[in-house]
């Protein structure tokens, strides 16, 4: 009876493992300088264990400037409590806008690199550690999708370490430096029933100061303290995909609109020992569209895409870091596979 138990168990057992991932070669191009570059191997591994639990992670190989690196990209559980409600714990992509969590892999992502103010240099979080709550509804013919988190959060550079980015925000830490927690959420909008526009509103925020001081030895400027300093960020994003069968093709439109506002705090320029202060927000956009003639009947032509991009980061006015930049960016892919493209883009 115990063997035809263990049996019978066995033959119900959904334990799946998976590897997938991404890899990818470039050349760069300057006027100054031609390199080989960008060489990276990112598996991913995903295990199963049933109908309700998945764990997934990210490892981040990367060689580049003569140096190797390994990184966590992610790693969590995700549990499904109802075909709607999934709870995730975890190192996870934070739900800020959709750049970060959904385009930012090399072969998803259209162009070579991010957005200016994206990624893992910019103002907006990439990967934190904490829980997440996410799911959907169907609402008639439209679905509303959404994530709640909360995780370690930020931590905001004091100029102790890095003088030139006192008022900056650093967002992967793996560890929490005071007792409050960022806490964020998205919405998406699916107004149509084939699911062809999403339309994206993100929220995030957190207090990324220290209790202590950080120049607690320094009995002249002691009293600069940050834990009251509070981070209050806001995202705007766009997906739409459309076929146009005149042309024979497909256009894919993507955009996102972010804003980052931090409290007003009094800094210390250790190169003149003077103490300054800024207004502490930063904007960045971009817009990018995509064309792919695949309904064409020629075979080359089919697997070619033109995408172009434009791009804006403005940071703080009165920062050390203050800058205004934008960025256009034109394209040509060739898509040997699904998951196989040749990107050529001048930048």
């Amino acid at each position: 009876v115990l063997k035809g138990e263990i049996k019978s168990l066995k033959k119900e057992d959904k334990t799946h493992f998976m590897l997938r991932g991404f890899a990818q070669f470039g050349l760069d191009a300057a006027t100054d300088n031609v390199n080989f570059n960008m060489t990276s191997f990112n598996p991913i591994l995903l295990w199963r264990q049933g109908d309700r639990f998945l764990f997934e992670s990210e490892l981040e190989m990367e060689y580049m400037s003569n140096q190797f690196s390994l990184n966590l990209g992610y790693a969590n559980a995700s549990y499904v409590i109802t075909k709607g409600l999934t709870v995730k714990v975890g190192k996870i992509l934070i739900p800020f806008g959709t750049f970060g969590e959904k385009f930012h892999p090399s072969w998803v992502n259209r162009f070579s690199s991010a957005p200016l103010g994206i990624g893992h240099d910019g103002m907006l979080p990439m990967a934190d550690i904490g829980v997440e709550i996410r799911g959907g509804l169907q609402l008639g013919k439209s679905k509303l999708s959404y994530a709640l988190y909360c995780v370690n959060g930020p931590r905001i550079k004091d100029g102790t370490e890095e003088p030139t980015e006192a008022g900056m925000l650093s967002f992967e830490n793996a560890t929490d430096n005071n007792n409050n927690k960022a806490v964020g959420a998205r919405i998406g909008f699916l107004p149509f029933a084939n699911s062809s526009l999403e339309i994206g509103a993100s929220t995030y925020y957190a207090m990324p100061g220290s209790v202590k001081s950080p120049f607690e030895s320094d009995p002249l400027n002691k009293d600069l303290n940050y834990k009251d300093v509070t981070a209050m960020l806001t995202a705007f994003d766009l997906s739409y995909i459309k076929i146009i069968t005149p042309l024979k093709s497909i256009i894919d439109i993507k955009g996102q609109y972010n804003l980052s506002n931090i409290s007003k705090a009094t800094y210390l320029n250790p190169l003149d020992t003077m103490r300054y202060t800024f207004t502490n927000n930063s904007t960045s956009y971009y817009v990018q569209l995509a064309v792919r003639p695949a309904l064409l009947d020629n075979a080359i032509l089919k697997n070619c895409e033109l995408v172009g991009r434009y791009s804006v980061y403005n940071t703080p006015k009165g920062s050390l870091w203050a800058s205004s930049q934008s960025q256009i960016e034109v394209g040509l892919n060739y898509w040997f596979t699904w998951r196989t493209v040749l990107k050529m883009s001048y930048q």
